[in-house]
């Protein structure tokens, strides 16, 4: 988990409200913890593993309940395994919203407004911006864009 999480950081650092710097200084209890989150019954947590690589984990996407309805969360895919081809995006987020259709008809996301492969990839696969803009964790001057995908 934590090998996939510091590759996150280092390809997307404007994705996932965390800096490498912080990842890299947390402790063997805090990977731990972060583990167990997977295990939270009001969400679902996923990962993509390549066993023909050794076991190498090649993705990763959660989802949680936020008081707004379900939340796609973590989305990462590592640059190998992205595309149609592999498949690994689309496995991924399909179990996602399998979880989410249990929750409601629609599936929401938040996504750094200039992440324009994550933008354009959601769009592909049917999410549409709500008009709704949040501050971005890590930069306040910076916004997150809404998605939103029925279900």
């Amino acid at each position: 988990m934590r090998a996939l999480r510091l590759e996150m950081l280092a390809d997307t650092p404007i994705a996932f409200g965390e800096t490498l710097a912080t990842a890299e200084s947390l402790g063997e209890s805090t990977w731990r913890e972060r583990a167990r989150r997977g295990e939270n019954t009001r969400g679902t947590a996923l990962v993509a593993i390549d066993e023909a690589a050794g076991g190498r984990w090649v993705g990763t996407m959660g989802g949680y309940l936020d008081p707004a309805g379900p939340m796609l969360v973590g989305v990462f895919v590592s640059p190998a395994w992205r595309g149609a081809t592999s498949g690994v995006t689309d496995a991924l987020l399909q179990r996602v919203e399998e979880w989410a259709r249990t929750e409601s008809d629609a599936l929401l996301l938040h996504v750094h407004s200039e992440n324009s492969r994550a933008i354009a990839a959601y769009r592909r696969r049917g999410y549409v911006e709500t008009g709704r803009l949040f501050p971005y964790i890590l930069n306040p001057h910076q916004r997150e864009l809404e998605m939103r995908k029925p279900l």
